[in-house]
C-alpha cells in the first residue's frame, strides 16, 4: 500500500556505506531492475554520516520506500543501525573486503539484537538481496508475485535443460 505526502517513486532504498560496496550493491539493484522494481541508491555511511543515515531511516516509510536493502564491509554496522531506526524490512548483504572475505561483515550484520531483526543474505549476496526485496514486495502485490512465479518456472527449465545436456554428453550412467 503506497502512503501520501512525499513520496518517491522508489519502492525499494539500496543504501551501501562507501561507494566501494557498488561492486556487490549493483547486483541487487540489477535484480529489482529486472523485475521493474523502482529504487533508489545511496551511500549513507553508518560512521562517518551517522545523523544523515538515522534520518534516512526515519523517513524511509513515509517516502514511500516499502524495503531498504544495506549493504556494508568490516565492522558493517549500516544494516543493524538502519532497522534500529525504521519499521520496514531491512536486508543486510555482507560485503567482503581484502581482509577476512567478508565473514566479519556477515557475523555483524547476522548477529542482531532481538527487537531490531536483518535479514541476512549471502556474503556478496547482492542479487539475492534484490530477489528477497522483489518477494517481501510480491506478498501484497499479485502482478509482481506472477512474475516471480514464471521467473521460478524459469530457472526450473534451465536447470532441465543443463541436466538433459550433461545426460546426452556423459550418458544417464557412467559408461554407458
Amino acid at each position: 500500500m503506497r502512503r501520501s505526502g512525499a513520496m518517491t517513486e522508489a519502492r525499494v532504498g539500496v543504501i551501501m556505506g562507501s561507494d566501494s560496496d557498488w561492486s556487490v550493491m549493483s547486483d541487487a539493484a540489477a535484480a529489482l531492475a529486472e523485475f521493474d522494481v523502482p529504487a533508489e541508491v545511496r551511500v549513507v555511511s553508518a560512521h562517518r554520516t551517522p545523523q544523515v543515515m538515522f534520518d534516512y531511516a526515519r523517513t524511509a516509510a513515509d517516502r514511500g520506500l516499502e524495503v531498504i536493502i544495506a549493504g556494508a564491509g568490516g565492522a558493517a554496522h549500516l544494516p543493524g543501525m538502519v532497522a534500529s531506526a525504521t519499521p520496514l524490512p531491512v536486508i543486510g548483504v555482507p560485503v567482503p573486503l581484502s581482509r577476512l572475505d567478508g565473514l566479519d561483515s556477515l557475523l555483524s550484520i547476522v548477529q542482531m539484537p532481538a527487537g531490531v531483526p536483518v535479514a541476512t543474505v549471502s556474503i556478496g549476496g547482492g542479487r539475492n538481496a534484490g530477489l528477497l526485496a522483489v518477494r517481501i514486495l510480491a506478498s501484497s502485490d499479485p502482478q509482481l508475485r506472477a512474475r516471480l512465479v514464471a521467473f521460478s518456472a524459469e530457472l526450473a527449465a534451465s536447470v532441465a535443460a543443463k541436466d538433459a545436456a550433461l545426460r546426452e554428453l556423459h550418458g544417464k550412467v557412467t559408461g554407458e
